[in-house]
């Protein structure tokens, strides 16, 4: 899975209407009313890396309300919570 997170500015009237338009979007997994420099971030998770610019170039830069974006692509993911998830796999709860 390829991963893009997604910085949003946006018109500030329609902040949440644009974010739900933005959920709504193939490839938009999340979206978050942030605190900060932008209104929203959006997490794109696509299969194929060249969906990547389908989804943030084709479809959220092009939505209703959209100001700007700046996007970040996803190298590798840390997690605690997979790491937890991992090695509690098969493993009873010690309580």
């Amino acid at each position: 899975m390829n991963t893009a997170i997604v910085h949003i500015d946006c018109a500030t009237d329609s902040i949440p209407e644009v974010a739900q338009a933005l959920a709504e979007l193939p490839g938009v997994s999340e979206v978050y009313s942030v605190a900060g420099n932008v209104d929203l971030i959006a997490i794109v998770r696509v299969p194929h890396f060249d969906d990547i610019a389908e989804v943030i170039a084709g479809r959220i830069s092009k939505t209703p309300g959209v100001l700007n974006t700046e996007s970040h692509i996803a190298f590798r993911a840390y997690s605690r919570h997979d790491l937890e998830d991992a090695f509690a796999i098969g493993l009873p709860d010690a309580d």
